[in-house]
């Protein structure tokens, strides 16, 4: 494969915004799914992922689709989504990534994934990174084929269709509103572009932590919220991790939690709710904390139990599957 942008790339991003913003802009829908950078040079098509990994072999019902409404030669940036009904399926598209060939092909037949186009980085023999969005958005329009797993994102500058877009599609499981300068050229791996989303907040139990990875202070914070009612809370299921903590508060966070924090040794911590964590069967259930990571094996997803008396008030956007995202 040989292209005028090379395989990998990674692909422009977005910094949040609060609302949606005025002035000159492109907005779009904000795709819930993968974000992905096509490239085909003839018959040979590479799926990258935003973190230049390979995705190709995950999406086989992808790559004739892909061939059928794409240029002989180009990198187009979008994003590979699955829907199941008349909505986005964020958790069902997350079980596509398996090692087993078996169990890839069969998920490809019973939810197929579709590629929604947003922006195009090379052309026949020319790069496209240095043109502006606005002029490369015309030559996406001109050279995509949509067809029933490739598809378009629709794009308006009319900020009140925008504000409408916002207020509708999350009903369709869909992630907010992006918007993108005219003018700005493609610039990977930079935040150049705005996204805007439905901020929500949540009371959540404080039941363990990981340490960060440079082994110096709290990484992250897992989260937990009961089941049931106030009057008769049930399980407490964990629904995500709080993180990105600067270097000060992860300090700050050893010292604040430390008098909370149980012995996994211990007979106290057979009372904690998720003592069970390492059991196989807990893992089946997506609602326990400590499960192999889908996308890193080697990731540690070892924590430190905390007595389930802190509740802290954490910010999110979207909850699939019961576990905050954004």
């Amino acid at each position: 494969m040989v292209l005028p942008v090379p395989f990998p790339l990674k692909p422009m991003l977005a910094k949040p915004n609060d609302g949606i913003p005025s002035g000159d802009w492109i907005f779009e829908p904000k795709w819930d799914g993968f974000r992905c950078i096509v490239f085909r040079d003839g018959d040979e098509v590479q799926l990258g992922s935003r973190n230049e990994k390979p995705l190709t072999r995950y999406f086989p019902e992808l790559l004739d689709p892909l061939r059928a409404a794409l240029p002989e030669r180009c990198v187009v940036d979008g994003e590979i989504v699955v829907a199941v009904g008349d909505r986005l399926d964020f958790d069902a598209l997350g079980q596509r990534i398996h090692p087993a060939e078996s169990r890839v092909r069969m998920l490809a037949e019973k939810t197929p994934a579709a590629f929604v186009a947003f922006d195009v980085v090379a052309l026949d023999d020319r790069a496209l990174l240095e043109v502006p969005f606005a002029e490369r958005r015309v030559l996406l329009e001109q050279a995509i084929t949509p067809g029933a797993q490739v598809h378009l994102t629709p794009t308006t500058t009319d900020r009140d269709v925008a504000t409408d877009w916002f207020r509708r599609v999350e009903g369709a499981g869909l992630d907010g509103l992006i918007a993108k300068d005219p003018a700005s050229t493609y610039q990977p791996d930079k935040r150049i572009l705005r996204k805007v989303k439905h901020q929500r907040t949540a009371d959540c139990v404080a039941a363990g932590f990981r340490w960060h990875k440079d082994g110096k202070g709290v990484g992250s914070i897992l989260l937990g919220i009961h089941a049931g009612t106030p009057d008769e809370p049930g399980d407490l299921r964990h629904v995500g991790v709080s993180a990105s903590f600067t270097a000060k508060r992860r300090a700050e966070l050893v010292d604040e939690l430390a008098p909370y924090v149980i012995d996994p040794a211990s007979g106290e911590f057979a009372d904690h709710p998720w003592s069970s964590w390492y059991e196989a069967e807990a893992h089946e259930t997506g609602q326990l904390p400590g499960a192999p990571n889908r996308w890193n094996s080697q990731r540690d997803q070892s924590w430190i139990p905390l007595r389930t008396e802190r509740v802290v008030e954490v910010g999110y956007t979207i909850m699939t599957s019961g576990r905050f995202r954004g």
